[in-house]
């Protein structure tokens, strides 16, 4: 809950100690799990190389301990590191055996913890992947399977962050229209939720919009995201 309020020293205590406790216990996925989460967190705050490590080393607490679905997880993550460190070739390859450990997930074998890892979030993080490393088209396929599982669940906040994603692909390929009509769906998402990662997909891609500066869609898109501001 703190991660996902931005609170991230909080968050980061938080997950220090459930790790410490995970070890204790003998719950090594559970351990791996949470490593995940502080492989999502230090990517999300500009460490990326901090995240490839922490991902690797819950995948290397899963070698003897079978856990696909956070097996899928530990590499979507390693992915969005290394999509942020360039590397492409491997940040492809890690969505290849993401998916592929997907395949044995077998839902009512799965721990509860594991539960939101699933199509909507998976596809949703590969699309984020592809975005950053500037493939559209790519991260609009991936977008658009995640924002379709999304709906189908009733998750705003995975399909707001998926629909920005979206947007940010049609801006890659100049089509400012589209992003503007994505855009708004990620605005109307949003709204649903009090989550600091909606939000901050909402100003990224606002960011990303400043190219289109002087368009009227830009001023439509930035008042709107003004209104939900303050309304937040």
């Amino acid at each position: 809950m703190a991660y996902d309020n931005g609170e991230h020293g909080l968050a980061q205590r938080y997950l220090i100690q459930p790790l410490r406790l995970a070890e204790d216990s003998g719950n090594t996925a559970l351990g791996s799990h949470v490593l995940a989460g502080m492989a999502d967190q230090a990517t999300l705050l500009g460490d990326p190389v901090e995240g490839r490590r922490l991902a690797q080393a819950g995948r290397l607490g899963l070698s003897h301990v079978d856990s696909p679905a956070c097996l899928a997880d530990l590499w979507c993550l390693e992915a969005r590191a290394l999509a942020l460190l360039n590397d492409k070739f491997a940040a492809a390859r890690a969505v290849i055996e993401s998916e592929k450990a997907y395949t044995k997930v077998r839902s009512d074998e799965q721990p509860e913890w594991a539960a939101f890892i699933d199509p909507a979030y998976l596809h949703g993080e590969h699309a984020n992947m592809f975005r950053d490393l500037g493939d559209a088209n790519a991260a609009d396929e991936h977008a658009r399977k995640s924002i379709d599982h999304a709906a189908s669940q009733k998750r705003a906040r995975r399909g707001a962050m998926s629909q920005a994603a979206l947007a940010v692909s049609h801006l890659q390929r100049n089509d400012l229209e589209a992003a503007h009509a994505a855009g708004v769906r990620t605005l109307s998402l949003t709204r649903q939720v009090k989550s600091s990662r909606a939000m901050e997909a909402v100003h990224d891609l606002q960011r990303r919009m400043r190219l289109f500066g002087g368009h009227r869609l830009f001023a439509d898109f930035s008042e709107r995201v003004r209104e939900l501001t303050a309304a937040a």
